[in-house]
């Protein structure tokens, strides 16, 4: 599978490139600064540029079977990188004809099949209060991505932290299921599974431990 990879340079983006190599797949990645993808492989290539460009968004999907979105805000960032970035993904996919996409989030972001605990409905009173353009800018990218046509999944987690994979994970949605924290190395694994799969189409499960 030839998989498009946007976010590639981030924490997770770094889990998520040699788990994919060594599951045999190729990866044609975007970045703003290419040295900071420091695995080489003759199934990778990284092209300099911004998901905030659509020519180099669709030059980057264009013969891909998949794509896959890691991309988060940066500390003086565009506050609606991912809103913007999504549409530019969407338009470009529609216009290869690429089907599949996977985008990550946080638990923060809502969804029709969460049944929140009260410790959950605190959580995001806070998130809602002190990052309101970071629930913003992840919402603004959901409603995209499901007014699209698309294969789309939302893959939201809990606190992403630096420590061993566990190989194991709970999966379901807020308040139904899983924990407050999960490792970037296996989220990563959980969206690469599932794009392997082509498993929870149209869907936001939430992964934890």
């Amino acid at each position: 599978m030839i998989i498009a990879l946007f976010g590639g340079t981030g924490r997770t983006g770094q889990e998520f490139i040699p788990k994919a190599l060594a599951a045999g797949h190729t990866l044609k990645i975007l970045a703003r600064t290419p040295a900071k993808v420091t695995v080489t492989h003759d199934r990778l290539s990284v092209t300099q540029g911004d998901i905030l460009d659509a020519a180099s968004v669709r030059q980057t999907i264009a013969g891909c079977d998949a794509v896959v979105s890691l991309i988060g805000q940066t500390k003086g960032g565009n506050k609606a990188v991912q809103t913007a970035g999504t549409r530019h993904l969407v338009a470009a996919m529609m216009a290869e004809n690429v089907q599949r996409v996977i985008s990550m989030s946080g638990g923060g972001l809502p969804y029709a099949k969460d049944e929140p605990k009260f410790i959950d409905k605190i959580f995001r009173g806070i998130m809602g209060v002190f990052f309101k353009s970071v629930i913003s800018d992840a919402t603004g990218h959901a409603e995209i991505l499901q007014q699209s046509t698309l294969d789309w999944t939302i893959v939201r987690a809990p606190r992403l932290v630096e420590e061993a994979d566990r190989g194991e994970y709970k999966v379901g949605y807020v308040g139904t299921t899983g924990g407050s924290k999960i490792s970037r190395g296996d989220v990563a694994s959980f969206v690469l599974k599932i794009t392997e799969k082509r498993t929870y189409v149209r869907d936001m499960p939430f992964v934890s431990w």
